[in-house]
């Protein structure tokens, strides 16, 4: 076989295995963008993702805000789903707690994950959320009630963000979707269930 037949062999299966790998590399990528998106918008509260952190905010803000809540479940999801109370008045720097009201309408165990965002978008930066029921997964027996918390505050920062100087109200927004199969999930005390009276 002449040098320019050889080349011409080796070439058609250079050029499919270069697609192959690069297929598997761009596939590699869709699914390593989900995650890697979810981090970047959880580190600069892109898109309204509020802010975590471990403890509560140590100085007080001036500014007084009125936060929103609201609340929706999946159509799947047989579950009633609703804040405590629809709106506070909260001053930066102050943190607080808020319960969220849960009830499984059906027979069956069913088990949720929440989504959650602040709106308006440039408000997710100083959103700050010291413990939520929407970390975990959470599962519900049949016909069972729960009262879930979330602490948060919001960060003094926002005081000297040109973008939040117009703002005065905030919304955070969930929504519950089902999982697949229930897994383990904190549920009652271990969620940090309010206790019952």
């Amino acid at each position: 076989m002449t040098e320019p037949a050889r080349q011409t062999t080796r070439s058609p299966r250079a050029i499919a295995a270069a697609l192959v790998v690069g297929s598997l590399g761009m596939l590699g990528l869709s699914f390593a963008s989900v995650p890697l998106y979810r981090a970047f918008c959880a580190a600069t509260g892109f898109g309204g993702t509020p802010q975590i952190a471990k403890a509560k905010a140590t100085t007080p803000g001036e500014r007084q805000l009125i936060v929103r809540f609201d609340a929706n479940v999946g159509r799947d999801l047989p579950w009633r789903f609703e804040p405590e109370v629809a709106k506070i008045s909260l001053r930066t720097g102050e943190t607080t707690t808020v319960y969220y009201k849960v009830a499984n309408l059906s027979d069956r165990e069913t088990s949720g994950q929440a989504a959650y965002n602040v709106s308006p978008d440039q408000a997710g930066a100083f959103f700050v959320k010291v413990a939520c029921f929407c970390f975990d997964e959470q599962r519900l027996g049949p016909h069972e009630t729960a009262e879930w918390p979330v602490v948060f505050y919001l960060d003094p920062a926002l005081e000297k963000d040109e973008a939040m100087r117009r703002v005065e109200e905030i919304t955070l927004s969930y929504s519950f979707y089902p999982t697949k199969a229930p897994a383990k999930a904190k549920t009652g005390d271990a969620a940090g269930q309010k206790p019952k009276s």
